[in-house]
C-alpha cells in the first residue's frame, strides 16, 4: 500500500499552540477587558466582502490591492476578497446596516486578516488583527481617546520600549497644498529616486516620504515638511490632539515624515514603534480617514481608528504560565474511575478547574497528577480502607461520607 503523504501546513500561516497561544488569547482577553472599560462596543464583520469594498477603500493603487488581497469569483460570477483590513469592512457595515442612526460609534473588533506578502519574523499571510475605531466624531476628542485606549492597552500587555510617534495630514487644503509641493520637490530629484518611488510620485507622493529604500532617502529627508502648509483649522485640531494626550499623560513624539498615502486620510496620523521586532518595528497603527465614508458611497463622516497585529503584540507580552489546575481528582484503584468522573464534573459546574486522573499505572497516577501542580488534591484509594484528601501532596484521610464536609472547605478555599 502506497505511503500516504500528510498536507503541509500552507506557507504563510500558523499553528498556534502551547505558550505561543497562551500568549495570543492574553493579547485578545486584554483588548476586550480594556474597549470594555472605554465603552467601546463589540461588532463582529464578515471575513469576505465584495472586493470593490477594498478596491474603494484602500485604494486601487496601493500594494495592498494590487498585490497582496486574495481575491476570487464566487459561484455566482462575483468578485469577492477576504478582508485584508477591518476598517472598510466596518465602513461598509456603517452605511448598509443603518448604523449612522447611531452615531458617533465607538467600535471594537478583531479576527483573522489575510494579505499574500512574504512571510517573516511576526507576519504572516493569515494573521490576526484588534481593530478601534470611532465613525461620526469628527472633534479631535475622538483621536485623543484612541490613542489613551492604545496606551493603556500595551501597558497593561506589559509591553515595554514602545514609543508614540505622532504627525499630523492636516484638512483637505493642507493636504493638497503640502502634496503640490512634494511633487514639485521629487521632480527635481526625478534621476535620484527608485524605480518604485516613480511610479508612487504620479500616484501617491506622500508615500516616498517613508520610503526604506537607500536611494530614496536623500531626497525624502530634504523635502518640505507640512507644517509650513497647515491652515489654522488643521493647526489648532493638531494642538487640541497633542493637548489631550499630555492631560492623559500619553507621551509621544513627533515624526513628520509619518504619512498615509491615500486622500481621504486626514489630521492625525500615528504609529506605536518598539525597537525589540527589528525593522519591522510598529505593533499599532492608526489615523483619521474622514473621506473614507464618502469613498464607498456615504454622506461626508468622520473616522478615526488604529489596528495591531495580534501576533506581533504576542511576541512582547511577558511569558505566560498554564492554566492553573484548582483540583486534581485521581482513581488510584480502578473502582474509582467512575466516581473521579462524577466528582470531577460537579467540581467543574461549581466553577473550579479540575482535571480527573484514571488511565495508566493506577499506581503512578497520583504521580502524574502532580505534575499539574494544582492546589488541592483528591485521591480515591483504599489508604487504610479510606479515600483521602491532600493538599499539594499533604494526605488527609477521611470517610466517604464525608465527602462534602471535606470538599466544601476546599472549594471556599479557592472561592
Amino acid at each position: 500500500m502506497a505511503r500516504i503523504e500528510t498536507p503541509k501546513r500552507v506557507r504563510g500561516t500558523q499553528d498556534i499552540f502551547g505558550d505561543e497561544q497562551r500568549r495570543f488569547a492574553h493579547v485578545l482577553a486584554t483588548f476586550e477587558r480594556v474597549r470594555a472599560l472605554y465603552c467601546f462596543q463589540r461588532v463582529d464583520i464578515p471575513i469576505f466582502e465584495a472586493t470593490e469594498v477594498f478596491a474603494r477603500s484602500i485604494g486601487e493603487t496601493t500594494d495592498v490591492v494590487s498585490k497582496e488581497m486574495y481575491s476570487f469569483p464566487d459561484r455566482g460570477g462575483d468578485s469577492l476578497t477576504l478582508r485584508p483590513e477591518f476598517t472598510a469592512g466596518l465602513a461598509r457595515a456603517f452605511l448598509t446596516e443603518g448604523w449612522q442612526q447611531y452615531a458617533p460609534l465607538k467600535l471594537a473588533t478583531s479576527g483573522p486578516v489575510f494579505r499574500y506578502e512574504r512571510p517573516q519574523k511576526g507576519r504572516y499571510r493569515q494573521f490576526h488583527q484588534i481593530d478601534a475605531e470611532v465613525i461620526g466624531a469628527p472633534e479631535p476628542a475622538a483621536d485623543v481617546e484612541l490613542l489613551v485606549l492604545a496606551d493603556q492597552l500595551l501597558r497593561e500587555l506589559g509591553v515595554e520600549g514602545v514609543t508614540l510617534q505622532l504627525n499630523t495630514l492636516g484638512d483637505a487644503e493642507t493636504r493638497d497644498a503640502w502634496r503640490q509641493a512634494l511633487v514639485d520637490h521629487f521632480e527635481a530629484h526625478r534621476a535620484d529616486l527608485s524605480e518604485d518611488s516613480l511610479t508612487r510620485l504620479a500616484k501617491n507622493p506622500l508615500r516616498i516620504l517613508d520610503s526604506k529604500d537607500p536611494r530614496d532617502r536623500p531626497a525624502a529627508d530634504s523635502a518640505p515638511d507640512i507644517d509650513a502648509y497647515l491652515t489654522p483649522a488643521a493647526r489648532a485640531f493638531f494642538d487640541a490632539v497633542t493637548a489631550g494626550l499630555d492631560a492623559a499623560g500619553v507621551a509621544w513624539t513627533r515624526n513628520p515624515r509619518l504619512v498615509r498615502g491615500l486622500d481621504y486620510y486626514r489630521h492625525t496620523a500615528f504609529e506605536f514603534v518598539t525597537d525589540r521586532l527589528g525593522s519591522q518595528g510598529t505593533v499599532l497603527a492608526g489615523g483619521r480617514y474622514d473621506g473614507l465614508i464618502e469613498s464607498l458611497g456615504g454622506p461626508a463622516t468622520a473616522g478615526v481608528g488604529w489596528a495591531a497585529g495580534v501576533e506581533r503584540l504576542a511576541m512582547l507580552v511577558p511569558k505566560t504560565s498554564p492554566v492553573a489546575v484548582d483540583i486534581a481528582v485521581i482513581a488510584e484503584a480502578e473502582e474509582f474511575h467512575l466516581p473521579v468522573v462524577a466528582l470531577t464534573a460537579a467540581l467543574r459546574r461549581s466553577g473550579y478547574s479540575a482535571e480527573g486522573f484514571v488511565t495508566g499505572n493506577p499506581k503512578k497516577r497520583y504521580e502524574k497528577a502532580l505534575k499539574a501542580d494544582p492546589a488541592y488534591t483528591i485521591s480515591l484509594s483504599r489508604m487504610n480502607g479510606l479515600p483521602h484528601v491532600g493538599e499539594r501532596g499533604r494526605r488527609v484521610t477521611f470517610h466517604p461520607d464525608e465527602l462534602r464536609a471535606i470538599i466544601d472547605p476546599i472549594t471556599n478555599g479557592l472561592a
